[in-house]
């Protein structure tokens, strides 16, 4: 499954992707905890951004808070790989353990609860493009030429310019959870 992979993707690590995938999991359930999705715009698809994006908005009218207390991983694997001639389609299975639970302003839980982690089996799809570029260039932010933490917030605190991870990294494309 993976030759294909590391003839386009020579530097592709099984582990590491792995690692990025936790991150950006945990990453993507903090940032709607703290209703603010920018910290992750960078590292997911425009798609995944406006579908969490307006659930926070939809929490934030109604003066509540989504809640991931304990939020793990307890299990990745790919489950698929797919090439085509502009991207790199990796598909993965997620199991992930969470208190999930929605406070209202005044801290009362009017959804689900604290009591019981909950164990949910997710879908994830990330893609690279084909033609990507090489991440060593992505050291330097484009617009100052500071050096830049992509993971971080993917913001240069210098001149607030976007690191775009789509042209040098797999993003998070879509996502399923069951």
């Amino acid at each position: 499954m993976f030759d294909e992979l590391l003839k386009v993707d020579p530097e592709f690590s099984e582990s590491m992707f792995k690692t990025k995938v936790d991150n950006t999991f945990v990453m993507l359930f903090t940032s709607v905890m703290m209703k603010d999705m920018e910290n992750v715009k960078h590292i997911v698809s425009e798609d995944v951004f406006n579908k969490y994006n307006g659930y926070v908005d939809e929490l934030i009218s109604k003066n509540e808070t989504q809640m991931y207390d304990m939020l793990n991983v307890a299990e990745t694997e790919i489950t698929g790989i797919e090439i085509t001639d502009e991207k790199i389609i990796i598909k993965v299975s997620l199991l992930s353990k969470a208190y999930d639970y929605v406070m209202d302003a005044n801290g009362h839980i009017i959804r689900g609860q604290d009591q019981t982690r909950e164990a949910k089996r997710n879908y994830l799809t990330f893609t690279k493009k084909v033609n990507f570029k090489n991440h060593k260039d992505v050291r330097k932010c484009p617009g100052c030429g500071a050096s830049i933490d992509a993971n971080l917030s993917g913001k240069c605190e210098y001149c607030d310019t976007i690191y775009n991870a789509v042209d040098y990294d797999y993003i998070l494309e879509s996502i399923e959870v069951m």
